[in-house]
């Protein structure tokens, strides 16, 4: 599947099919591994020169970027999810392969309805789907951030982490004078905790300190000592470098964090999956949309240039890198002195400077990637650039 194609439109003089059957042999007897389609563009409803140049400023769309923003969300949760990555498709119709096909669909945008009408059409339905989509990551990366803190708690150092997995009852000490507090120490500061702690304040059980876990950065001890002079020695403790974590062991909190962990792993597995078809789906109606945009635009475009009536031939070309200096000049070649003369009077002095000064590509004023290149002030016939990815 090519990823990169150009859409162009010539002026037709005389016969659509005799320009089409020359640029068929042309493209066949000098490139011959370039693939050529007809793009089939309706008849739409022109209206006035102000509107064509107005509604031209429109189709700067974002349709393009919401595209590319699903496909990337989609490509994401594959990779997040192990799943192999699926072909995506419009109408169940591979999306290269709809380009290439592409028949607009008279249901939905009716040729006789005006060309602003369509567009605001679908600039509208995008809109819907593109915060659609906002919601639906939110929601879905509320979830995953919550799962993280809670693995976070679970595998950071000990500074941070839960602690509930490393202690077990018998560690802990609790009566009515006696208290056994949690100790967190530099791993290359455990020989000046083992040397200071028992003098760290009064009434601390001598050689009551015990480690129970030590990870790259931290180890952690307990201590036990008399409840009264609990808050002296993390006092002490803390300006010698050392943290003492607040710890209750209960076996009810503990099952709760338990059940809360794996009902936001259920979630996040749920969401996931439903955010995934949710994408399939929307990307095949915003492909769509972008394509009935690309005719929407090809059609304005060829008026602005050609005049009326109508009278041109759209196609699609993947060229190679390797051939696409051959296939313009295919296409230049079509586009005799004589051809764009018989048009050139009604409208192109200024109607097409404005238009190609507006879709110029980014990479022309100042970088950037550019989708639905503006590059026909570069060639005299309508051309611009479709990215699939």
């Amino acid at each position: 599947m090519a990823t990169r194609y150009w859409v162009v439109s010539l002026p037709v003089q005389n016969s659509a099919t005799s320009l089409w059957n020359r640029l068929q042999e042309q493209i066949s007897k000098h490139s011959f591994d370039t693939p050529l389609y007809r793009f089939n563009v309706p008849n739409l409803r022109v209206g006035t020169l102000d509107s064509l140049l107005s509604l031209s400023d429109d189709l700067q769309s974002f349709v393009e970027g919401v595209s590319h923003k699903i496909r990337r969300q989609i490509e994401e949760l594959e990779r997040v999810s192990g799943v192999e990555s699926n072909a995506l498709t419009v109408d169940g119709v591979p999306v290269d392969s709809y380009l290439t096909r592409f028949v607009w669909d008279e249901a939905k945008y009716p040729t006789m309805s005006p060309l602003r009408e369509t567009v605001d059409s679908i600039h509208s339905q995008v809109s819907k789907i593109e915060d659609d989509l906002k919601v639906r990551v939110a929601e879905y990366n509320n979830v995953r951030s919550q799962l993280n803190a809670i693995n976070r708690k679970q595998s950071g150092s000990l500074a941070v982490r839960d602690l509930s997995n490393l202690v077990k009852p018998e560690d802990i000490i609790t009566s009515e004078h006696l208290v056994t507090l949690l100790a967190v120490v530099p791993k290359y500061s455990q020989k000046d905790w083992l040397a200071s702690y028992e003098t760290l304040t009064s009434y601390v059980v001598p050689r009551s300190s015990k480690k129970l876990f030590e990870d790259n950065e931290y180890a952690l001890y307990t201590v036990t000592l008399f409840g009264r002079v609990a808050d002296n020695f993390r006092t002490a403790a803390r300006e010698k470098g050392f943290q003492i974590r607040d710890f209750e062991h209960s076996p009810e909190a503990q099952e709760s964090r338990k059940q809360e962990l794996e009902k936001l792993v259920e979630d996040q597995g749920s969401l996931r999956s439903s955010l995934l078809q949710w994408c399939y789906n929307s990307y095949g109606e915003v492909f769509s949309s972008w394509m009935h945009f690309c005719a929407v635009r090809v059609f304005t475009e060829s008026i602005l240039r050609y005049g009326l009536p109508p009278s041109f031939l759209a196609c699609v070309l993947a060229p190679s890198v390797k051939s696409e200096k051959k296939v313009r000049s295919i296409l230049e070649g079509l586009c005799d002195t004589a051809n764009r003369q018989v048009h050139k009077p009604l409208l192109v002095m200024g109607a097409y400077i404005t238009l190609c000064t507006y879709w110029k590509t980014e990479d022309e004023v100042g970088g950037g990637v550019a989708g639905l290149a503006g590059d026909a002030d570069s060639h005299p016939y309508v051309s611009f650039t479709i990215n699939l990815v």
